[in-house]
């Protein structure tokens, strides 16, 4: 690949996951996202699709000729084997590769895989160490388990989205997938406690069950406890961050601004800064209760400041009084952000069809065996022969294969 080495890496580096074997299954986010992850740090990934049509990521957004730029970032490292899951024949050689692989990744809906003879039993039969990733909406227990759950919903059962917006208005989403993504996160963690323990505590492989809803639940920070000891139900807030003042948005002449003057020594320095050192000063303002109490006050005032200056000028004016400040980014603020590219976050990477695209760099990183992109997102079935004849498939075994539609 032509990407630009991470920050601080040199151009040759070992691979931290190198020699772990992966059999990604699903589609779409979540169980991908997390062979993503593995495959930037060195896992070899193959991904099962089926043929035909492949992972209807392919044709998700926006397009370049016939397919997604959004795969390009979501299946770079991985190898593509077009293979037909509802054929016995195309189980058979899925249960092949498994016996000898590290991982498995799936997101299917939960009972899909047993329907296929690929039980976590009939599984561990075969490969005692397999570390088998689950993603589903619901978790393969419980009484929701055979619903069919995305991110969206979740975001909201697990009280996101009852969060997000203004309150009294519809509840919004977030711009991105974020359920599948932090289920994806989940699951990476999953997989390498799963994969640490079987090589340094001498463990066998298990089973990983991340339910999305679950996933967005764990980071909700103090709902259930404040709920629990008061009654306290959290409620939408907008920009604020609602408890912790001042926090929020604050209007410039040519947009918005964050500032995170929360900090008990920051508020005083913010309050300098705009002239308030009155507010600064004031003594029931001198710790966060206090300050929350006079929220509207406060952000009336920072609101004031900033309203006839530029975004720009706000933030010159909070980085010399040092107090966190930051614009809203859009895609073409990150793009041309000198800091983004100074660590390595814009990555340029040439796709099979021969167009040049920044994509994502690679997070987080590491000193010693920093991520990187080895090879770019496959068309598919791209690796299928070389897949299945390091499976032990002879080059006629795979033309029949193909005769009968289970492998392309």
């Amino acid at each position: 690949m032509d990407s630009q080495p991470q920050a601080g890496a040199g151009a040759v580096a070992p691979s931290a996951l190198q020699g772990v074997r992966v059999v990604e299954m699903g589609q779409l986010i979540a169980g991908p996202f997390c062979g993503k992850t593995l495959g930037e740090f060195g896992a070899d990934v193959v991904k099962i699709e089926a043929p035909g049509g492949g992972d209807p990521l392919r044709n998700w957004r926006l397009i370049q000729d016939g397919t997604s730029v959004w795969w390009q970032v979501q299946s770079r490292n991985k190898r593509s084997l077009a293979l037909d899951l509802r054929q016995p024949e195309g189980q058979a050689i899925a249960r092949q590769l498994i016996a000898e692989a590290d991982v498995l990744i799936e997101n299917f809906r939960p009972g899909t895989l047993e329907a296929w003879g690929m039980s976590p039993e009939a599984l561990h039969q075969l490969n005692p160490g397999l570390v088998m990733l689950r993603i589903s909406g619901y978790g393969q227990t419980g009484p929701y388990r055979d619903l069919p759950g995305f991110g969206a919903i979740g975001e909201a059962m697990g009280g996101l989205r009852h969060l997000t917006g203004e309150p009294g208005r519809v509840p919004v989403r977030v711009g991105v997938s974020i359920g599948d993504t932090l289920a994806a996160l989940h699951g990476t963690i999953g997989v390498l406690t799963a994969l640490y323990h079987r090589r340094v505590n001498g463990g066998q492989g298990q089973v990983i069950d991340v339910a999305l809803h679950e996933a967005v639940f764990n980071v909700m920070e103090s709902l259930i406890p404040e709920y629990s000891a008061f009654g306290a139900v959290r409620e939408a807030a907008g920009s604020a961050l609602p408890g912790i003042a001042p926090s929020n948005a604050y209007p410039c002449s040519d947009g918005w601004v964050l500032i995170a003057g929360n900090g008990d020594s920051i508020f005083k320095r913010l309050m300098e800064a705009i002239g308030r050192p009155d507010l600064g000063a004031a003594a029931d303002l001198a710790d966060n209760a206090g300050r929350v109490a006079r929220v509207a006050e406060l952000d009336a005032a920072i609101g004031a400041w900033s309203a006839p200056r530029t975004v720009q000028q706000v933030l010159d004016a909070l980085g010399a009084a040092r107090v966190p400040a930051g614009k809203v980014y859009t895609a073409k603020d990150i793009a041309e952000d000198p800091h983004y590219r100074a660590r390595g976050m814009l990555l340029q990477q040439t796709t099979r069809d021969g167009h040049r695209i920044e994509v994502p760099g690679i997070v987080p990183k590491l000193s010693a065996t920093p991520g990187r992109i080895r090879s770019s997102a496959p068309h598919l079935g791209d690796d299928t022969d070389a897949v299945l004849q390091e499976a032990g498939l002879t080059p006629a075994q795979i033309a029949l294969l193909r005769e009968k539609g289970v492998v392309a």
